[in-house]
């Protein structure tokens, strides 16, 4: 599961899928299963750190997405 936000998220797939991470080259294909939409970059910011650094955060958001997670 990879975390992050981007104001092109279909461009910032595509990064990701053409090796052009260093952090997520070695665990393509990505899929997209879930995403969520800001208006504001620093609430977009903001949910972003709030997922990778409150463990319960993101338990929460897995447990909301398993099944897309797990046929993904």
């Amino acid at each position: 599961m990879y975390t992050g936000y981007s104001s092109d998220l279909k461009q910032r797939v595509a990064d990701h899928n053409g090796g052009k991470s260093a952090y997520t080259r070695n665990l393509r294909p990505w899929v997209l299963v879930y995403y969520e939409a800001y208006f504001s970059k620093s609430d977009a910011q903001h949910r972003e750190k709030s997922l990778k650094l409150r463990s319960n955060a993101n338990v929460q958001l897995r447990k909301r997405i398993k099944d897309s997670i797990n046929e993904g």
